[in-house]
């Protein structure tokens, strides 16, 4: 049976449990049990090493209660999970008190997981259906990607709050121009359920791992922050799933943890590659870890600022995703352009058509390519054009890797064109820092010689009138043969 039935499969049953209300809880609850299913699937793997101990006592691990198809069920199964497994894994004085860093990234799981199904019959009847899938076979693992996005597709919320999961396409594009490199300290401040990391990953591990020392070098070389608590659920699954033996995504609030002048060059890493949460406000208060020049409450914008600075003074890499508000908005968000311009070389944006994000939200958006160390001194622009073949994008046609082609073939050896032109410093200043420029190759219609636009309407009316000629007289003859 295909992952993608099995879990449909244990969707069906978790609407029958009347403690299960809506998309987010059966969606909570089936990660806290996938996670614990794939974490025992990889002690498998780890218990080929004598010296392996698990974080996990014996009698809650995943083999000892769920393994058994006729193992526990009905009401005591309930009380197992209820009364044992949940305490004890949220118990932080005994999960952490060897120095095990396995156990702190399975009680941060558990910290805010939440046992939702009243049915211990039902539990078990979910149980049995994940026990359908194998985690430790490739094959599986591929398949359960796939299936990873699809679930967060249709989680119904998913752009609450200016939270957008980002198109697989856009991230693969990100890190490919960023590049990542083995030993370079990869950050995702706002993480989400991981997408950047597991890119970032696949490409350090494709493009510079050559043995098994390099493999340890990049288990320590990626790390995010997510504040919510089923998204860094997500997210810790998904790295252990990527062979990332102990995830170093922290549950936190980036913009909360530490005041903005507290962080110092200790603190930096080498490339952030983030969509942080725009259109989203922060609760009154946290501006004030922030600069007064730099404080407001929008979401996206004191991300922008502590980007900047947790990026390595030395050449960091960024490239973060943004609206088009942030290009041309005022006040606190021109002082923040101005900052970024001067710390870092803003040297690329390229402008997303619209409907990239869709369903969640038609807001234009920008990929905003930089480097820390030198101020800018030209900013390149390349708008990405929409393919021919459609309108727009969709949930079930996105945008697509390919697509980004025009812009990795222009990318190392640039020059101005239909879709790519620059704009220096000096022009910038003079915008009073405004970076929503449009392509000076596209034709306002609005500044088209009427006596054009006329001529052209008339062609169309010609042609329209010749349509429906032919049509008539389709149509006539059709009655006559009839």
């Amino acid at each position: 049976m295909s992952i993608s039935t099995t879990i449909k499969a244990i969707q069906d049953i978790m609407r029958q449990d009347a403690g299960v209300d809506g998309d987010a809880q059966r969606l909570s609850q089936l990660t806290w049990m996938l996670f614990l299913k794939i974490f025992d699937d990889r002690e498998s793997e780890y218990e080929l090493d004598s010296a392996y101990q698990s974080p996990i006592p014996a009698n809650l691990r995943w083999r000892a209660w769920a393994a058994d198809p006729e193992g526990l069920t009905g009401e005591t199964l309930l009380q197992f999970v209820d009364g044992q497994l949940f305490p004890a894994l949220k118990d932080q004085e005994k999960m952490l008190a060897s120095d095990n860093p396995r156990a702190r990234v399975v009680h941060d799981v558990f910290v805010d997981a939440y046992n939702y199904m009243k049915s211990g019959t039902l539990l078990r009847q979910v149980v049995n259906r994940i026990n359908e899938i194998d985690f430790t076979s490739s094959q599986d693992r591929h398949l359960f990607n796939d299936l990873y996005e699809k679930i967060l597709r249709d989680l119904q919320g998913a752009g609450n709050a200016g939270e957008y999961y980002t198109p697989r396409a856009v991230t693969q594009f990100m890190v490919d121009m960023t590049d990542p490199q083995l030993g370079e300290v990869v950050l995702d401040p706002a993480c989400g359920t991981g997408g950047f990391l597991v890119c970032a990953l696949e490409h350090i591990r494709t493009q510079y791992v050559r043995n098994d020392a390099d493999l340890k070098k990049l288990q320590n070389s990626i790390r995010g922050i997510e504040k919510k608590p089923l998204p860094h659920l997500l997210a810790i699954t998904n790295l252990i799933l990527h062979d990332i033996e102990v995830p170093q995504v922290i549950r936190d609030n980036t913009l909360t943890r530490r005041p903005y002048k507290d962080y110092d060059e200790a603190d930096q890493v080498d490339v952030i590659l983030t969509n942080p949460p725009f259109g989203g406000m922060e609760e009154p208060g946290v501006e004030q870890n922030f600069p007064q020049n730099f404080q407001t409450k929008e979401t996206a914008d004191l991300f922008l600022a502590l980007i900047v600075k947790l990026l390595n003074n030395q050449a960091g890499r960024g490239a973060i995703v943004l609206p088009d508000g942030s290009l041309f908005g005022e006040g606190i968000k021109t002082r923040l352009k101005e900052h970024l311009l001067s710390a870092c070389n803003l040297h690329t944006i390229v402008r997303l058509p619209k409907g990239v994000f869709n369903p969640y939200t038609g807001i234009n958006t920008n990929l905003l390519f930089f480097t820390k160390g030198q101020p800018t001194q030209e900013v390149w622009y390349f708008e990405h054009p929409t393919p021919p073949d459609r309108k727009n994008y969709s949930k079930t046609r996105p945008i697509e890797i390919a697509e980004f082609d025009l812009e990795k073939a222009w990318w190392q050896n640039r020059v101005e064109n239909e879709y790519a032109w620059r704009v220096s410093i000096d022009e910038i200043r003079a915008r009073n820092f405004n970076l929503d420029i449009k392509n000076p190759s596209t034709v306002d219609p609005t500044h088209i010689d009427p006596a054009i636009l006329l001529a052209s309407y008339q062609k169309q009316l010609a042609e329209i009138a010749s349509l429906r000629s032919a049509l008539k007289d389709e149509l006539a003859q059709a009655l006559k043969n009839h």
